[in-house]
């Protein structure tokens, strides 16, 4: 899942995924820097004690993330790190990394490291916003901004997928589902033949490696770090392999590491259908502008209607040359994208989508926005077949997905009653059923980690039990909940004072609150 930011700018179909914890083994020894953070030994020395070149972060007139980076003063380098971390000595990639650096010197913490989610989320451009939100401790800190090793301008994975998420719902009949079995077997299949050595190593764990060289690439004992939805688990990972190279952690959109795997919406249905009647709700009051229904049942029956017809036709929307043609493997999935901000603003650009899907409906030519092509493009091309490639690679790579299609089926079937709309996306198979074996055991929570959680109650990616849950696996963790918000991802970004200034209090401080801290909705 990507951050609250990232669904704004770049609003794709990829931008969904949950986490969890089972057993695990302990870090590789031979994978692992020395426990005395400041003298890495063995075969990573060359990695730990790296020279970065830092440089202009723009890569072209066109590259408007590198002139925000530039305008707020960040540099950007790469950093080398080996791809098998068992084989320091074999091939290398480039992660690539921004850096804002501390104004206030005399007080400066130390960098503080961002993960935006995804996973494949790219998260360089994110320092800027980061740097806006923490308002005056944001001085005393080096933001760090870091593009995950295959994402973004770190070396790039691409399966060349002729679509760009793999994420999709089953559909409405036994005939969708099997096209489903077959479209997933075959997205595996290109990844392997054109990956296939490298897949083995896109995982969460070497993502904590990576970071862990960061760290001494910066010549940092310890690092803070900031991390939503997925980054919420590469944090958790990273404190875990990691303890006592950290500083001070803030996790927002929290995931319960004990659910993490590929079917990345499981358990979170009624959440989903909570924030989608919460759409509704909102769109009856405005039917003059979207012609959804007058009421929140009208606007709910208008959205079964277009998933009905996308089922029995199909829905055509867009004009030539930008045409699109929707299935209902397609339109739920458009839905459950839409409702993970209940933001007047976001709320706004999902209202003239389901609009324009309506009209589809209802046989009636339609136009896109851009917005909503990029949505469309990602769902029906591979134009960003790269995000997909990255976020399905680290989800198979992590956790080990059920084999047989008869269960996934046998799911779907069960939970499509009660969750008509989100129960055939969550429990649908995908690549991850036909890819190999994870190398290693996922990570297993150990060591307590004194951070600060974030948690919206009514949060549709990763739900507000989840928070709860690793709250308690860690004793020393102070969890922050937003009452009456159906929203994946707060601090910086939702606009809520309350929770801003207690996350800012911490950052400024590294004390974290005595006692769990409660905000509401739309605060300050």
């Amino acid at each position: 899942m990507t951050t609250p930011s990232a669904a704004v700018r770049r609003t794709s179909a990829a931008g969904l995924a949950l986490a969890a914890c089972f057993t695990a083994v302990p870090a590789m020894a031979s994978a692992n820097p020395s426990p005395n953070p400041s003298s890495p030994t063995g075969s990573l020395d060359r990695y730990y004690n790296q020279r970065l070149d830092w440089g202009s972060c723009v890569l072209g007139p066109d590259d408007e993330t590198g002139k925000a980076l530039q305008k707020a003063g960040a540099r950007c380098a790469g950093v080398t790190a080996p791809l098998d971390y068992s084989d320091p000595g074999g091939r290398t990639i480039t992660v690539a990394i921004s850096r804002i650096k501390a104004t206030d010197t005399r007080h400066r913490v130390g960098p503080l490291l961002l993960n935006g989610g995804g996973p494949g989320g790219t998260s360089l451009g994110d320092g800027p916003d980061i740097r806006k939100a923490m308002k005056g401790v944001g001085a005393r800190y080096d933001i760090v901004g870091v593009d995950p090793r295959f994402v973004g301008r770190s070396t790039p994975l691409d399966c060349k997928w002729p679509v760009s998420s793999s994420i999709f719902s089953s559909g409405t009949s036994r005939a969708g589902f099997d096209r489903q079995v077959a479209l997933h077997k075959d997205l595996a299949a290109k990844c392997r033949a054109t990956n296939g050595p490298v897949l083995p190593h896109v995982t969460t764990r070497n993502t904590a490696r990576d970071m862990d060289v960061i760290r001494g690439a910066l010549r940092e004992k310890k690092i803070s770090y900031l991390g939503y939805s997925y980054g919420s688990y590469l944090g958790t990972v990273y404190t875990q392999m990691f303890p006592g190279r950290h500083d001070r952690v803030v996790l927002d959109g929290v995931l319960d590491p004990r659910r993490y795997s590929p079917r990345l919406l499981r358990g979170t249905e009624a959440e989903n259908e909570h924030a989608l009647a919460g759409f509704a709700t909102w769109a009856a009051k405005r039917h003059d502008t979207y012609g959804l229904g007058r009421t929140r049942a009208q606007v709910l029956a208008t959205l079964d209607h277009a998933i009905d017809v996308s089922a029995r036709r199909g829905l055509t929307l867009g004009t030539t040359p930008d045409v699109f043609r929707l299935d209902d493997t397609h339109v739920p999935t458009l839905l459950v994208i839409g409702i993970s901000d209940d933001t007047d603003e976001a709320r706004t650009a999902f209202g003239e989508q389901m609009s324009v899907l309506a009209k589809a409906a209802d046989g009636r030519p339609t136009r896109v926005s851009a917005e909503f092509k990029s949505v469309l493009e990602s769902m029906t091309t591979g134009k960003d077949s790269h995000y997909g490639s990255v976020q399905t690679a680290i989800l198979c790579g992590d956790k080990a997905a059920p084999r047989d299609p008869e269960r996934y089926w046998r799911d779907i079937q069960r939970s499509r009653a009660a969750h008509p709309v989100t129960g055939p996306l969550s429990n649908n198979i995908g690549p991850c059923a036909f890819w190999d074996r994870p190398r290693e055991k996922p990570t297993q929570v150990r060591h307590d980690t004194p951070a600060l959680l974030v948690s919206a109650t009514g949060d549709p990616r990763s739900d507000h039990q989840g928070a709860m849950a690793l709250h308690g696996m860690l004793p020393s963790s102070k969890l922050i909940t937003l009452k009456g918000a159906d929203r994946h991802g707060i601090y910086g970004y939702y606009g809520n004072a309350c929770v801003d200034a207690k996350v800012n209090s911490y950052l400024a401080t590294g004390k974290l609150p005595g006692r769990d801290q409660t905000c509401v909705k739309r605060d300050g």
